[in-house]
């Protein structure tokens, strides 16, 4: 279970670096909050992150329901999958926003995976 809450940890501080980039972002392109579009280069940055903030929400109770009914080691390996997937992600999107559909496969189909599978698990213990 520690590896699962690893991952978590490591999941939520790439959403906080994600966010830092922003930041950077805003400064580097001009674009003073509270405002959230101006260059397309700032509105990529700022578009990951809130894809990530959107993606966590599906992957976080996924990978806690799926470890407490199946396996913790699968769940923590499919979460590393998901950090990878969201660096994928970040590297595609800020070149080329077409280009984001392996980082989206690889965070998208094990959020999934974890949180179906979790919720079969929880359904087979009440029954």
């Amino acid at each position: 279970m520690q590896a699962v809450h690893i991952v978590i940890g490591l999941a939520v501080l790439q959403y906080f670096f994600f966010g830092l980039l922003v930041g950077r972002a805003r400064g580097k392109y001009n674009v003073p909050a509270p405002a959230t579009s101006g260059d397309p280069m700032f509105e990529r940055y700022n578009r990951v992150h809130q894809n990530t903030q959107e993606s966590l929400l599906l992957f976080l109770p996924g990978i806690l329901i799926y470890s407490l009914y199946f396996n913790p080691t699968i769940a923590a390996g499919l979460g590393v999958i998901w950090i990878i997937g969201r660096f994928v992600y970040l590297r595609a999107y800020i070149k080329d926003p077409k280009t984001r559909g392996l980082g989206f496969a690889l965070t998208a189909l094990p959020s999934l995976f974890l949180l179906i599978a979790g919720l079969i698990g929880a359904v087979l213990a009440l029954i």
